[in-house]
């Protein structure tokens, strides 16, 4: 019974570690859906037709969803919910207010520099999948 106790202590607090990282990694997700759904006067462009924020941020929720478990980081989501499409590979890009137009992985790693600028005291991104 002692040796059962204590394997679930051990495997507790070895998971603890990965637990609180997925928990860094779903709030810079969150931040970087939120950076998107607030742009205001921005069109995000993606298969040549043009969406408004709230659509652009609905679209990367549900590219999250269908990503499942390849997605364990904020760059995982980048790289497969926020780069383009996956059917036809075409980029997605956004256009702000003022014209100008930037790739969407641009800003959103722009927007992941931001969050750990404010949050510099959490868990970085893990190297390993």
């Amino acid at each position: 019974m002692h040796k059962m106790i204590a394997a679930i202590v051990l495997f507790a607090l070895l998971a603890l570690p990965a637990f609180a990282q997925q928990d860094v990694e779903q709030r810079k997700i969150a931040y970087l859906i939120e950076s998107v759904a607030t742009l205001q006067g921005a069109a995000f462009i993606r298969n040549g037709t043009e969406y408004d924020a709230t659509h652009a941020a609905d679209h990367m929720r549900l590219k999250l969803r269908f990503a499942g478990s390849r997605v364990k980081t904020a760059e995982d989501f980048i790289t497969y919910c926020g780069t383009g499409s996956s059917m036809s590979g075409t980029k997605y890009t956004i256009r702000f207010k003022d014209g100008r137009v930037v790739d969407s992985a641009a800003f959103l790693q722009d927007k992941l520099a931001e969050y750990a600028m404010l949050h510099p005291g959490q868990i970085p991104a893990s190297p390993v999948h």
